[in-house]
């Protein structure tokens, strides 16, 4: 089998460099015009950073591609092109691209770079692979909406053609996230295809009939809530086998606007879960399954890809958010000799047990101490606040470490 690619998220840079250190040999990141996710916190990447976001994840072993997805008006096109110089300076490994009209001028400005067909392209069959191979595409990332069987025979068809697939993360109720509910839902203010989507396939339903006007009516798929349009989180960790079977050159996951937490710990699972395959394709994967119920989620399912159509199941009528198993603790920033510097997430106590990730290392430890700037000693860590702590047994790559609560809720 050959070993595939694990794509993480870039949100901003910090994550980038997260995303790497445990574990991603490639990430997607996307300046706010162009790309299908608008981010909003941290080292935001824009035009002016995005050469040094890419040369840093070349510089940490990792491949950078630059998302250029959006559905372009006119008016896009005119912006696009002004800022193609910066962008073709960045040197991106690959573009990501749904427009045609942005591929024509992504091979006028850039002709020596890849182009990798966003999965906003709707690529369910051989015949669409071989097209956009045609026009220069050099990977496809296909619909979500394909089972495996169906992956595995496009790439029997068109072996030379790099296919990427989406393993975890959330889900549109939308085909292949081609919807235009949040436009009509904010009077055109959030675009989904513009990378402005306000989710309202998350929000909460009512039922309102035209003759009573005022009387709000439950909508009841079951006892649990009205969220009938939300899907549970896509987790295929238990497929990885059948996937690299199927061919499957990149594991894309999903989540450039989750946290920081978020994108270590998957891609700590995931890493960890494909080099097991690798070695041992018949290995149990349920260890890292657990791993995956410690992060934010809405439930997990399996999509389309095990070929019986979208599981009954996969909604998440109950809740639009995802919840995590694991509270996420702190972050660990340096180390003095003494103690070690955190910025805590959620509050925690002294003399509580913690979980400890690394990109090398898990383990249960125990807060000895708690101190401020000022070296006054605390009982509770607050969230929001910078303090130096002691553990019992405390990290070695203490500068990529975060903590979590033990266990799962």
């Amino acid at each position: 089998m050959n070993r595939p690619e694990l794509l993480m998220p870039a949100g901003n840079i910090e994550k980038l460099k997260y995303a790497i250190k445990y574990g991603a040999d490639a990430v997607y990141l996307g300046v706010v015009d162009f790309s299908l996710r608008a981010m909003r916190k941290g080292e935001l990447i824009t035009l002016d950073n995005l050469k040094y976001a890419i040369d840093t994840a070349r510089k940490m072993g990792a491949k950078a591609y630059l998302t250029l997805n959006i559905y372009p008006f006119n008016s896009d096109i005119k912006l696009l092109e002004s800022c193609m110089d910066k962008i073709a300076e960045s040197n991106p490994d690959a573009l990501i691209i749904s427009d045609v009209g942005i591929m024509r001028m992504a091979k006028k400005y850039m002709p020596d770079t890849d182009i990798h067909v966003s999965t906003q392209a709707n690529i369910l069959n051989y015949e669409a692979v071989r097209f956009w191979q045609d026009i220069g595409a050099t990977r496809a990332i296909l619909a979500r909406e394909l089972p495996i069987k169906d992956v595995a025979e496009i790439k029997e068809k068109v072996p030379e053609m790099e296919l990427e697939c989406f393993i975890h993360g959330a889900q549109c109720v939308s085909f292949s996230g081609r919807c235009l509910l949040s436009d009509y839902m904010t009077d055109g203010e959030r675009k989904a295809n513009s990378g402005n989507c306000s989710q309202p396939c998350r929000w909460s339903y009512k039922l309102v009939e035209e003759t009573r006007p005022g009387q709000y009516y439950e909508i009841e798929e079951n006892e649990k809530g009205t969220h009938i349009l939300s899907t549970k989180d896509l987790c295929l960790v238990r497929h990885l086998k059948e996937m690299i079977e199927a061919g499957i050159d990149s594991f894309k996951v999903e989540g450039r606007t989750k946290s920081l937490y978020y994108v270590s710990a998957v891609a700590k699972a995931y890493r960890e879960a494909i080099d097991t395959v690798m070695e041992n394709p018949d290995a149990d994967m349920e260890e890292y399954y657990q791993e995956l119920l410690k992060v934010g989620n809405r439930g997990y399912t399996t999509g389309f890809y095990l070929g019986e159509g979208y599981p009954k199941d996969g909604y998440s009528y109950d809740i639009s958010k995802g919840l995590a198993g694991a509270d996420f603790l702190c972050e660990i920033h340096d180390f003095d000799g003494e103690y070690y510097k955190i910025k805590t997430k959620n509050k925690f106590n002294k003399n509580e047990d913690i979980e400890i990730i690394s990109p090398s290392e898990k383990f249960v430890t125990q807060v000895t101490e708690i101190k401020n700037s000022k070296g006054e000693e605390l009982e509770l860590a607050n969230t929001n606040d910078e303090l130096f702590v002691k553990f019992t047994k405390a990290p070695e790559e203490y500068k990529y470490a975060l903590a979590r609560t033990v266990g799962i809720k």
